[in-house]
């Protein structure tokens, strides 16, 4: 594994972006940022990340539409996506995890210790694959 692993965060809250490249930088994770799902296709596709931090509600274009893209793309298909979101019932995170085969799922709002736990988690088994 890259000792310093690339996340590409895809939120259209630029606060959460800020506070993602706050927290992930300060463990020398290097961190790209997209505003949007067709920004983040690109990027997806162009830097190959380690890791992608997705948010379901966005203006553009939702997180799952990116996720369904990114997983029929062979260049994005095995990067490990962690949703993060505001939608956090129950049913949600069953869609998510069990239906989409997400990574993981991180409820809004979190903490810096559960974005790390979950990153450094899905990062892990990702490393055994």
């Amino acid at each position: 594994m890259n000792p310093h692993p690339l996340v590409l965060a895809v939120d259209d809250e630029k606060g959460i972006l800020k506070l993602f490249k706050m927290e992930l930088e300060a463990r020398d994770f290097r961190v790209l940022t997209a505003e949007g799902g067709a920004e983040a296709l690109k990027l997806a596709r162009d830097q190959r990340p380690d890791i992608l931090l997705l948010d379901l509600m966005m203006p553009d274009m939702d997180g799952w539409e990116v996720y369904q893209q990114m997983k029929a793309d062979e260049k994005t298909r095995d990067i490990p996506v962690i949703v993060v979101t505001a939608k956090a019932q129950s049913i949600d995170r069953v869609l998510g995890l069990h239906i989409a085969k997400v990574d993981d799922y991180i409820a809004k709002p979190f903490s810096p210790q559960d974005l790390m736990t979950s990153v450094e988690k899905v990062l892990k088994s990702k490393s055994k694959a």
